[in-house]
């Protein structure tokens, strides 16, 4: 009687625990979906600042010191006028 218990016990954990990992990785997908950011702009980590790259030469910066022209962002004045590669 106490194997039969003793299995009984470990397939309810062994339940419970793909359960947890499930869930898990569900609340990570719908965190990895929250987050609707422009085309080239990379999701803030929890208490960052979301980043962007420039459109002429890929540099990632704070978007909140982006120059933006013509729906693009750009680093610095300089590369706004320059061609987007």
């Amino acid at each position: 009687m106490s194997r039969l218990l003793f299995w009984l016990a470990l397939a309810v954990l062994v339940v419970f625990a793909i359960r947890a990992k499930i869930q898990a990785a569900r609340a990570r997908a719908d965190r990895a979906n929250r987050f609707d950011a422009a085309p080239g702009a990379v999701s803030p980590a929890e208490g960052g600042e979301a980043m962007t790259s420039c459109a002429h030469c890929g540099l990632y910066f704070p978007a909140s010191e982006a120059v933006r022209a013509d729906g693009l962002d750009y680093c610095c004045p300089a590369h706004v006028r320059l061609p987007a590669p």
